[in-house]
């Protein structure tokens, strides 16, 4: 099974596309776009786990691409990296503004590029690991408070009576609601009490 992490490199000089290419290819699985459009399609089709996104393009610019996957809930987490010929303060605080971890200009100096790229994707990762044990957290509670509050149960039958006004077997019931899984054995007062009616039984 192959997991490396996914980098989208967008820019639409070919020439930088495989120069950036060249120094990752082999650590990362690379995706390409040479335009705004196609970046978020392939955001979409590949949902990386960096972008590493020029500014300067004829349709969108990188600060447009970075809003547009910032809005979307399902690819705001994706670490964006702005690679760009732009060295202005001003354009450095845009990048960062609109949703961009990092900002770097060209040419850039590829041992740094790619001791950052490692540094990001090590953070997402982690971030995500974060967050699935989260979601794995919550999923627990949420099967533990369904058992939680009153229930009406039969004081004879030890039925459990739903929501619906139903009644269903205890183990129905927990099994329903729960993880739980049974299985069935006799406990030593019972066993004692059928050996007991066993035992009348024969003496008739």
């Amino acid at each position: 099974m192959n997991d490396k992490p996914r980098i989208l490199i967008v820019d639409d000089d070919p020439i930088n596309i495989q120069l950036l290419m060249k120094a990752l290819q082999g650590t990362y699985d690379i995706f390409t776009a040479t335009n705004g459009c196609d970046a978020v399609s392939q955001v979409n089709d590949t949902s990386p786990d960096l972008l590493i996104l020029d500014v300067m393009m004829p349709d969108l610019s990188g600060f447009d691409v970075c809003r547009l996957i910032k809005a979307e809930a399902t690819y705001a987490d994706i670490p964006i990296l702005f690679l760009t010929a732009k060295d202005a303060i001003e354009a450095e605080i845009t990048g960062l503004k609109v949703g961009g971890i990092d900002y770097l200009t060209k040419p850039v100096n590829l041992d740094l590029l790619k001791l950052r790229v490692r540094n990001h994707i090590e953070l997402k990762r982690r971030s995500d690991l974060v967050k699935e044990q989260r979601d794995q957290l919550e999923a627990a509670l949420a099967r533990i408070k369904q058992l939680e509050g009153i229930i009406p149960i039969c004081s004879y039958c030890k039925k459990i009576r739903d929501d619906k006004s139903d009644w269903h077997q205890l183990e129905r019931y927990i099994s329903d609601h729960s993880e739980a899984v049974f299985s069935h054995g006799i406990c030593p007062d019972c066993l004692k009490n059928q050996l007991k009616i066993i035992e009348d039984m024969s003496h008739k």
